[in-house]
């Protein structure tokens, strides 16, 4: 099953493409979108228009992006929460089931504790996915929300990971 996972972000939105069977991950595909253009509504469009292709390029089969959480302000969650819905409405045009996890639920799956932070991320994705190079933030947390849909979906308990390649 070929898993795309997004990290939502106005400025910088992570992309991860996994295969999985639940058992084993391989990486496929990785990185960020750069956000770019004059105000909100051209910003929204370059995430619709730069997740529908990838769509195009690597042909998932799902998509599991991270859900809005309040952290600095509601100003914040706002325009969070409206770069989610432009990458939801890209894997929704094409068809892609969609499914969402909060940041508590991907780090509890990836790293076993809620409240794992960002180096534990990025270590344990690398881990996983026997990967050597250093990732960047927005990517590992791509790469964490797919592995945690390919474990909530595909794998059942910590003993069905195994180390993919």
């Amino acid at each position: 099953m070929r898993i795309l996972g997004i990290d939502p972000g106005s400025n910088r939105t992570g992309y991860a493409l996994i295969d999985s069977d639940g058992r084993q991950s391989r990486h496929v595909a990785s990185g960020h979108i750069r956000v770019t253009g004059e105000g909100l509504p051209a910003r929204l469009g370059c995430i619709f228009r730069e997740v529908a292709a990838l769509i195009a390029e690597h042909a998932p089969q799902q998509m599991a992006i991270e859900n809005v959480f309040v952290s600095k302000s509601a100003q914040s969650a706002l325009k969070l929460g409206q770069a989610r819905g432009a990458a939801i409405c890209a894997g929704v045009m094409a068809g892609l089931p969609v499914s969402e996890y909060s940041p508590r639920e991907v780090k509890l799956a990836i790293v076993g504790t809620g409240a794992a932070g960002k180096e534990q991320i990025q270590h344990m994705v690398g881990m996983l996915l026997g990967l050597h190079q250093a990732l960047q933030a927005d990517q590992a947390d791509a790469l964490a929300i797919a592995l945690c849909h390919a474990h909530t979906t595909l794998g059942r308990g910590a003993a069905a990971w195994g180390r993919g390649r």
